[in-house]
Order: structure tokens, then C-alpha cells, then sequence
């Protein structure tokens, strides 16, 4: 049987990444970061490491992360505070997810939990 133990992230800026992943996603360094590479891990509890590759190439990835919250207006601000950029996107109607870049442009979404209906 197989797991997920890791994500790989390729970014410009090593230590830049550190920075904005570690708040947006409450990770902490797993070793000290390196300007080639750094491995972030969740601050509590057990989860999916990031690993952060330095990458020569300008353009996105073709890669991204899903972040699912039960307060995505509010966490769309907090990551734009963090330096996160909206990315132009053509929605189709009742999307329940927004589309952010992260500061070396690589995109991401934020998705909306559903919400449990009052029975």
C-alpha cells in the first residue's frame, strides 16, 4: 500500500516560500532550510510534508495544492495579507473554490467546505 509522504514544490526562492508556506499553512521547518531545498512539516499533529526545490524556470508548475477551510473569504484575505495574488480565472457558476498564486506565481486553490444543511 502506498501514501503520500510528500508534495514537491518547485520554487525561485527557497527561503521566500519557507516564509509564506510556513504561515499560511501552519508548518514548521523539518531541518534547516537550504537555498536549494527545505522540507516543512505541520506544526502539530501528523500530515503531508512540503518539500520546497529551487527551480531555474520563471513559469508555474503544473502542479497544485487544494486548501479546503470552512472560511474561505476569510482565509483568501488572510493569504493575500501573507503575499499570495489572485490569479485570473473564468469560474464556472456555484464555484466553490478561488484560485491564488503564491509568491513565485505557482497557483493554488482555496475550497469552500460544504456546509452541513440543518435537518
Amino acid at each position: 500500500m502506498l501514501e503520500i509522504g510528500a508534495i514537491v514544490w518547485g520554487v525561485q526562492d527557497v527561503l521566500r516560500a519557507v516564509e509564506f508556506w510556513s504561515q499560511a499553512l501552519n508548518y514548521k521547518l523539518k531541518y534547516p532550510a537550504t537555498e536549494g531545498w527545505a522540507i516543512l512539516i505541520p506544526t502539530e499533529g501528523r500530515g503531508i510534508q512540503l518539500s520546497l526545490n529551487k527551480v531555474s524556470s520563471p513559469k508555474a508548475k503544473r502542479h497544485h495544492i487544494d486548501l479546503f477551510t470552512d472560511d474561505q473569504a476569510g482565509e483568501v484575505e488572510r493569504l493575500l495579507a501573507l503575499g499570495a495574488t489572485r490569479k485570473a480565472w473564468n469560474y464556472e457558476p456555484d464555484a466553490d473554490y478561488v484560485v491564488l498564486q503564491d509568491p513565485d506565481e505557482n497557483p493554488f486553490c482555496v475550497v469552500q467546505r460544504k456546509l452541513k444543511k440543518d435537518t
